[in-house]
């Protein structure tokens, strides 16, 4: 009885949400980032927490080379960011051919286009920045190629399952973290485009340790691992916000992947080409990346008690 009260409840939850977010994405774009702006700056005062998370991040990158009213006046903006991103994110509920460039523009498109035409698939390398759920939904309408991204699952069941059902809005398909390793690898055969965002923290066993910011990060090789057995290039694509509210998505040319024949070596320097990608972008944007998370969590050594 209680485990059906408990689906009851969970099932209950995520049509609340749902519904939440489909009125939200029905305010005009424009006026839902404006409102946006005011419920970041409304949160930054709630979850002080999570604020005091990024502005640490902050100064534990900048601290060095920039003073403490900066680092804060940053920190504002990047919750500002985050703040619009919240009221975006249902606009993908009304996202359709007619209306896309209202949202977005594409620059370099054709660069995933010539990279599919290998007929190997393609790897997307991007990470937490702009608005990557708006971009993938975006993309996944005006390509319309066989799209997949690979995800964390949301702890939170009724949230997943709403992330999941706006994810795979025009097809995407969903792959979790955990079993990505298999689906990556169908990538070739499938002429796929497989999403990753490689700029979060991982455990020491599942990754390489390489510069991130100036930092020692630990960070995933699954995408050097499939890209050296697939052959699939690796396309990057980010997302930057326009003074008129678009977004510009941009792809960048495919990444010349080392293979030499090492594969310890090829995989730690391909890692670190992708990570250099990313930290352009959160260097020339830096109110766009989610600096929330515990990017720098896993250390490359241990302290033993003597």
């Amino acid at each position: 009885m209680a485990f059906k009260n408990s689906a009851a409840l969970s099932t209950w939850t995520y049509r609340a949400m749902y519904g939440a977010v489909k009125i939200l994405s029905w305010i005009p774009i424009r006026t839902a980032q404006s409102v946006g702006r005011i419920f970041g700056r409304l949160m930054g005062r709630l979850l002080r927490r999570r604020v005091a998370s990024s502005l640490e991040n902050l100064r534990y990158v900048f601290g060095h080379a920039m003073p403490e009213s900066e680092l804060i006046a940053l920190n504002q903006r990047i919750i500002g960011h985050f703040g619009r991103m919240i009221f975006e994110v249902p606009h993908i509920l009304r996202l359709s051919p007619n209306n896309l460039d209202r949202y977005v523009t594409f620059q370099n498109e054709e660069v995933l286009i010539r990279a599919l035409e290998k007929g190997k698939g393609a790897f997307i390398l991007t990470g937490h920045f702009g608005n990557w759920e708006l971009m993938s939904a975006a993309t996944a309408l005006r390509l319309g190629a066989k799209n997949a991204v690979v995800v964390r699952p949301a702890d939170f069941e009724p949230a997943d399952r709403l992330l999941t059902r706006l994810r795979s809005r025009f097809g995407t398909e969903i792959i979790p973290k955990r079993r990505a390793m298999k689906k990556l690898l169908s990538a070739e055969k499938e002429n796929k485009v497989i999403g990753i965002l490689l700029d979060q923290n991982v455990d020491w066993y599942e990754g390489v340790f390489v510069p991130f910011l100036g930092k020692p990060a630990c960070t995933n090789k699954g995408l050097a691992l499939a890209a050296a057995r697939t052959g699939s290039p690796v396309v990057p694509m980010f997302s930057v916000r326009q003074p008129d509210g678009r977004y510009r998505i941009i792809f960048e040319d495919e990444v010349a992947l080392d293979k030499t024949g090492d594969k310890i070596r090829d995989i730690e320097n391909n890692t670190l080409k992708f990570t250099r990608i990313i930290e352009k972008y959160v260097k020339a944007y830096p109110d766009h990346w989610f600096w929330f998370h515990k990017r720098w969590k896993t250390k490359p050594y241990c302290t033993l008690d003597a």
